[in-house]
């Protein structure tokens, strides 16, 4: 196992070396856009600032987010399914929605260009990581309705990379092919990684046999909320550690 080479600057987007000023002054004109775009289209944001007495045309620094009012999970439980979309449905690609396990489905909608800006970040994310074109990337994110694995699945695809598009579950079968594909990088949940983790020691697999270059989004925690103890224990787990060590 060894560690994946970060990108050189002349590889990265101009946007990515860009300076504070540059990066603010985009943040402001995309949120100006995004705010009016809401006020115009959604009729729960509109009687909020309304009630607030504030105007889309009151945002003109990033401080001024600070008087705008804001919608909530149970706003967009009490307009299910449909109801904060800010455009027409027929323009609406996919849908994703979260479990409804605490209550109603939340519903979140993807136009053709929230697709493509998901997967140029993602891309973005995995190669200021050091995945290239020439990596593969094991997906054990959940496909469906989650989003986590089509918008790892895109990312990776955009960047170049071979995907294998394996989902959640099945850990035995899962270890048996990262053993046997020898993918360079994985994206994956840190609970589960644990999972993988045991049953790799399971199956007595020595970790210097390991094709893996990067557990990504171990040490960022992607997903879901990581724990003090268990980012301790994936760091320090033998064979994951490996791969920040060499």
């Amino acid at each position: 196992m060894s560690r994946l080479t970060p990108p050189k600057k002349e590889e990265l987007d101009p946007i990515e070396i860009a300076s504070r000023d540059e990066i603010s002054a985009l943040q402001l004109e995309r949120l100006q856009w995004s705010v009016g775009h809401a006020y115009n289209n959604v009729p729960l944001f509109r009687s909020r600032f309304d009630e607030a007495g504030v105007h889309p045309s009151d945002l003109n620094s990033l401080q001024d987010l600070a008087k705008m009012p804001f919608c909530n999970k149970q706003d967009l439980r009490d307009n299910y399914p449909f109801g904060m979309f800010a455009v027409p449905r027929k323009d609406i690609v996919r849908l994703h929605a979260s479990s409804g396990t605490t209550g109603r489905a939340t519903v979140v909608a993807y136009t053709q260009k929230d697709i493509d800006n998901w997967a140029d970040l993602v891309a973005r994310s995995i190669r200021a990581s050091g995945g290239r074109a020439e990596h593969m990337v094991h997906v054990t994110y959940g496909y469906g309705l989650f989003t986590g694995g089509l918008g790892a699945h895109y990312g990776a695809e955009r960047l170049g990379c071979t995907v294998v598009p394996f989902g959640g579950g099945q850990t035995e079968r899962q270890v048996q092919l990262i053993n046997d594909f020898k993918p360079d990088i994985i994206m994956v949940t840190p609970s589960y990684m644990m999972a993988l983790a045991e049953e790799f020691d399971r199956q007595g697999l020595i970790p210097e046999n390991l094709h893996l270059k990067q557990v990504y989004l171990v040490l960022n925690h992607g997903a879901r909320p990581c724990a003090p103890k268990l980012k301790t224990d994936l760091i320090w787990m033998r064979w994951i550690s490996m791969a920040f060590q060499k």
